[in-house]
């Protein structure tokens, strides 16, 4: 059976509040508006809902049972709003899981001292979310993407544990770790560039891949090689010793982060989440 809802928020409040002027007031209504919403409910359900008297209305039995589960519906109803309205406080991003693992998330503390009322949710996805809330930074290369959505372009060079030789190739054959994308729309890395630009000789290196930067990134901490990556990924990494750089030149790559239709996004929230991505990734 369809009622109206006006009807039944008349009627919890008249209820709750034991009066229609009172309901009437709550409501921003008139008191004639409350009776006639009742009146309606009362026809459209074929039952009284209260007894009314003089200045005075009480609830019939059915009305004390339809009343009993207005409010809760209702309160049921608000609940869940300031739940959603919770939810919708919080800007989400969606990234790759090297980006996310090795610039994103290891910021987040020092975002939320300078930000404490920003709440920010980092998860990783290939999928390009089209919400007004979320921020879906992804990898490309710069001729397929507009100017105006690219938060930063790439440079690649070879970096190994801190406690690596300054010139660890110089006696050998040494595992260099790169990447061999997931997408296979993308080029691959521009390892051959680097090694012409260094006048390196291929054959110094043992060449693996993984599908992702980071296990390459991992396996040079870990002194098991070295790796060819993203300068952005290895920043924090170099700055506190985990990695290191050698006496060899970074390449230009035609690779970049991005965030579709960029200019999309306009509240308060998204704004700060997105010049602190690009102030994090300068």
């Amino acid at each position: 059976m369809q009622v109206s809802l006006q009807a039944l928020k008349a009627f919890e409040a008249a209820a709750r509040l034991g009066s229609f002027k009172a309901a009437a007031d709550e409501l921003s209504l008139t008191p004639t508006a409350i009776s006639h919403h009742i009146n309606n409910l009362e026809s459209r359900l074929n039952v009284d809902l209260f007894y009314r008297q003089v200045r005075k209305i009480t609830l019939t039995p059915t009305g004390e049972y339809l009343s009993a589960a207005t409010s809760d519906g209702f309160n049921r109803i608000e609940q869940a709003l300031v739940q959603v309205e919770a939810t919708g406080a919080t800007v989400k991003i969606t990234t790759t899981s090297s980006l996310a693992a090795l610039r994103l998330i290891p910021a987040l503390q020092e975002l939320s001292v300078n930000q404490p009322d920003l709440e920010v949710d980092i998860s990783t996805s290939e999928a390009v979310d089209k919400q007004s809330h979320t921020l879906p930074i992804r990898f490309s290369e710069r001729h397929n993407i507009n100017a105006d959505d690219i938060i930063k372009t790439e440079q690649f060079n070879v970096f190994g544990s801190y406690k690596a030789a300054d010139t660890p190739w110089q006696n050998g054959p040494v595992t260099l770790y790169t990447t061999k994308w997931k997408n296979k729309a993308l080029s691959e890395p521009p390892l051959k560039q680097w090694l012409t630009q260094n006048n390196l000789d291929p054959a110094l290196f043992i060449i693996k891949t993984f599908d992702q930067e980071l296990f390459g990134i991992q396996e040079a901490m870990a002194g098991s090689g070295l790796v060819f990556c993203s300068t952005t990924l290895v920043q924090r990494l170099l700055n506190t010793e985990l990695l290191k750089s050698f006496d060899t030149h970074a390449v230009e790559s035609e690779f970049c982060y991005y965030i579709p239709n960029k200019q999309r996004f306009s509240t308060r929230d998204t704004r700060l989440v997105l010049e602190w991505v690009e102030g994090l990734l300068d």
